[in-house]
């Protein structure tokens, strides 16, 4: 089990894929090096991560390859979340076992299900581990929305022990909901790609996790707000929220994510798993190219 505080900017990574199609370790080792040099604090496993569309087998051999590659510089976030509680409870324990320092489960996404079964589901899994759970609510892709009164209630039952990633719109009301509804005790991260960190941070987020293709914008906007120089987050935030809002699904995400980790030398390739719901067409990617420098700009001199 980890040690690494689960706080700051945790940058959600992708998996890359060789020509055949399997996943490329050496690259992986490349990404964590690059992500850890341009100011991650942890990084995670989750949903733009492509973990859908991996085997059981290859789930467990990346969150594996995930907490080796993070060890000793920063903390690793495990995305355990399965459609029946006995799978879900088997990533977790498989994920502790590798030494995650979380573990992070969305709800079933096939069926919808009452506030009391899903209370069940998270308990049991955080009933297996000793490391923290993440509840992600992750209906801004795939399911419905947590209430916040199920929210409450688990950190009710589990205090610290229990963080939360809410996506449900409105992200801000809701995260101040959630934090009135458990005194302000919820630890509680941004994850809407930094598209509302600093009306997040105002209201009381202790980390962000964005995906890792702007860590390098994240990592100094995360810092200007811890410092309070509010100036300069909104400088970066401007064009950032631009590049953000161009994504407006799970698969757009993955396909600029992918893109721009190929522009800036990080990938060899921007494969992903089929089948696919939205790529990239050609003013798009021109487009978040051109934001992608404007977001440059703004870090360097802001």
């Amino acid at each position: 089990m980890s040690d690494q505080p689960v706080a700051g900017v945790l940058a959600v990574f992708q998996t890359p894929f060789d020509q055949q199609g399997r996943i490329d370790r050496a690259v992986m080792e490349t990404q964590f090096d690059w992500l850890f040099a341009n100011g991650a604090d942890g990084v995670v496993f989750a949903m733009v991560s492509e973990v859908l569309r991996l085997s059981s087998e290859e789930r467990d051999e990346m969150t594996a390859l995930t907490c080796k590659l993070a060890a000793n510089r920063g903390a690793a976030v495990v995305s355990v979340g399965a459609e029946s509680t006995a799978v879900a409870i088997r990533y977790a324990r498989h994920a502790q076992d590798c030494g995650a320092s979380a573990v992070m489960a969305t709800p079933p996404g096939l069926h919808r299900v009452d506030d009391d079964e899903l209370v069940r589901y998270f308990m049991d899994i955080a009933g297996c581990v000793d490391v923290p759970l993440i509840v992600q609510d992750a209906s801004g892709y795939v399911g419905t929305p947590l209430s916040i009164a199920l929210q409450a209630k688990l950190h009710s039952e589990l205090g610290d022990r229990i963080m939360f990633k809410p996506e449900a719109p409105p992200i801000g009301p809701r995260l101040t909901q959630l934090l009135e509804r458990t005194g302000g005790r919820a630890r509680v991260f941004e994850g809407t790609g930094g598209l509302y960190l600093i009306d997040s941070f105002r209201r009381g987020v202790v980390g962000t996790m964005p995906a890792g293709d702007l860590v390098w914008a994240l990592a100094p906007l995360w810092q200007a707000l811890s410092r309070g120089d509010y100036a300069r987050a909104y400088r970066i935030a401007g064009p950032l929220a631009l590049m953000v809002s161009l994504q407006t699904s799970l698969d757009s995400f993955v396909a600029i994510e992918k893109h721009l980790l190929v522009k800036q030398g990080v990938f060899p390739s921007s494969a992903m798993r089929g089948p696919v719901g939205d790529g990239l067409d050609q003013q798009t990617r021109e487009e978040i190219e051109r934001l992608m420098e404007l977001l440059r700009s703004a870090v360097e001199h802001a």
